[in-house]
């Protein structure tokens, strides 16, 4: 889970620098085109008996949600703060907890709401929303984060049947085929001093959604997705050194808070020892 918040950061970074000549929509696509070339490699060494799947309606479902939730996201990325951005999408966790509570039976408890609810309120002290926040892009991204929480679930259901590369697979061509009719009225190609970032924010994405999809196989949704509270500490401190965006003191207690919570959280649950779909392919390799 800690390789999907890196690879979240990263890919942050590199839909904003692309944001200076792309759309939001054109960057989905380059990104889904970036990852679609790089999935091969992927299959080449797992074993392309990974895309198989016995519930394909569910994954091209899961694979269309997921376009529209990282659209809102890129969208919230070109037009507003970093940190506000990650701030608002951590509204996910809640919806995640709760969702998967009811959809997937997993235990619900009143110290793993008190953990979540401790990341949420230090996503707070650190924007501190005030009626200038609600604009069109931070309702975008509030958007988005709804959909990724049903999305998180999701992949949750699938990993029962089905690998995480599997779940990688049909997210990132359905992707790539909706977005491709989505930009054919606005085409758009980067220049060439934006293609390295092309290819990172390419890479970025695929290698966020293989953690995440591993660490959902292998413990359950309410604890895995508030680790991802810690990206915003690390995109506050990003924005302010590359972006020149707002760092102020409120940034400690935020953190302390998020960081408090995701400790709580992950102490809740004892470990499973599960093991992960793709090393079990591999050994058997």
């Amino acid at each position: 889970m800690f390789g999907a918040v890196l690879s979240f950061v990263g890919m942050a970074i590199a839909a904003r620098e692309l944001s200076v000549e792309l759309t939001a929509l054109q960057i989905l696509f380059w990104r889904s085109f970036v990852g679609a070339l790089l999935m091969p490699l992927l299959l080449s060494y797992y074993g392309w008996a990974q895309v198989k799947s016995s519930r394909y309606k569910m994954q091209v479902s899961r694979g269309a949600l997921h376009c529209l939730a990282q659209y809102g996201w890129l969208f919230g990325i070109t037009m507003i703060p970093l940190a506000e951005v990650f701030a608002l999408e951590f509204t996910t966790p809640i919806w995640t907890l709760l969702l998967a509570s009811f959809f997937l039976n997993e235990k619900f408890s009143l110290q793993r709401l008190a953990s979540v609810g401790f990341g949420f309120v230090g996503v707070l002290l650190i924007l501190r929303p005030g009626v200038d926040v609600i604009d069109t892009a931070s309702i975008v991204v509030l958007g988005s984060a709804g959909l990724y929480a049903i999305t998180y679930v999701m992949v949750k259901s699938l990993a029962r049947t089905d690998t995480p590369l599997c779940i990688m697979f049909y997210m990132t061509y359905v992707q790539l085929v909706l977005s491709f009719f989505a930009i054919l009225t606005n085409w758009g190609t980067p220049n060439f001093g934006l293609w390295i970032w092309v290819i990172l924010v390419g890479a970025f994405g695929l290698s966020a959604h293989f953690c995440m999809a591993e660490a959902l196989s292998r413990s359950e949704a309410s604890v895995v997705i508030p680790i991802d509270f810690l990206r915003l500490p690390i995109i506050m401190v990003l924005g302010y050194l590359l972006y020149s965006e707002n760092l102020d003191p409120w940034l400690l207690a935020g953190v302390s808070l998020i960081v408090f919570g995701n400790y709580w959280n992950i102490r809740c649950v004892p470990a499973n020892g599960a093991t992960s779909p793709l090393k079990e392919d591999r050994d058997r390799k």
